[in-house]
């Protein structure tokens, strides 16, 4: 009895963190708008600037690096295949679009959860899984390969996909690794996978884009990377990934205030299921502690 209690408000603080990184993860996205640079090269500054971040912060707790494994150096790669699909997902359509394109990406993680990791899903998992992809389904307006949207969209299933093999390939390392390292090394890893993509960038950062690219690393990444890897200790990757289905409302509500993007009415029935399906996973999370 007094372990579930003990369990209880580790759970909750889980959750908690969660959301925030979640809501850092939506605002991140405002910055593909903000920035006039190519994909590549904002997420070359971004994870630069976090790997830095997250260096001083683990110097700061008398925290080690720990020893670098193949499996950062992958995670690594896919967190920048991740990023830079996302941001090419935002310049080619919207904010909107680009989130709601990622996120698809609880569908991949059932599927490998339940291949990789030989879990057995559960009919609630299905069926949040399902609201998901009928939110998702219910913001597109027309199925042709030509139209802005629909590219964004495409961008935006690859960012999903990417994002749900980070999420699962971080819950096997998180139970041996703490969160600021595994998140230090990916995003170490992942700028070295984009040195080519800035030494071609036809347009390098003004004084302007720095202080940006800055933010971006240090609160929209570090940060939120951190929040994100730590939560999955007492969570399970599909918990993880139905809650940041949030990131998508979070994105375009932010984008409403600062961007003045307007979503029409299907994006708001489209992100009420989304939003639904949710707070559906956050509710089981909270009465089934890991």
């Amino acid at each position: 009895m007094s372990v579930r209690r003990s369990a209880a408000p580790a759970h909750a603080g889980a959750l908690l963190g969660l959301h925030a990184a979640v809501l850092l993860f939506g605002f991140a996205g405002l910055f593909g708008k903000w920035l006039q640079l190519a994909p590549g090269t904002i997420v070359f500054g971004r994870t630069v600037v976090a790997s830095i971040a997250l260096a001083f912060v683990l110097r700061l707790t008398h925290e080690r690096h720990g020893s670098f494994e193949w499996r950062l150096g992958l995670n690594g790669a896919l967190l920048a295949l991740h990023w830079v699909s996302f941001f090419q997902a935002i310049q080619i359509a919207t904010v909107a679009v680009a989130l709601l394109g990622f996120a698809s990406f609880p569908l991949f993680v059932l599927l490998l959860e339940a291949t990789l990791l030989r879990r057995r899903l559960r009919g609630g998992e299905w069926a949040t899984a399902a609201l998901v992809t009928a939110g998702l389904l219910l913001l597109v307006p027309e199925f042709r390969l030509e139209n802005r949207t629909v590219q964004g969209l495409l961008w935006g299933l690859v960012s999903g996909f990417s994002f749900a093999l980070l999420a699962v390939g971080n819950k096997t390392l998180a139970a041996r690794r703490s969160a600021g390292q595994i998140a230090f090394w990916q995003n170490a890893c992942a700028a070295i996978c984009l040195l080519p993509a800035l030494a071609i960038a036809p347009t390098l950062p003004d004084a302007r884009s720095l202080g940006l690219l800055v933010l971006l690393g240090v609160f929209c990444t570090a940060l939120a990377h951190t929040l994100f890897i730590r939560s999955l200790r007492a969570l399970s990757a599909h918990t993880a990934s139905i809650v940041a289905a949030l990131e998508p409302v979070y994105g375009i509500a932010l984008a409403f205030a600062l961007l003045g993007e307007v979503p029409p009415a299907r994006t708001l029935a489209g992100g009420a299921l989304i939003v639904g399906a949710a707070m559906l996973g956050t509710v089981r999370a909270s009465r089934s502690p890991a």
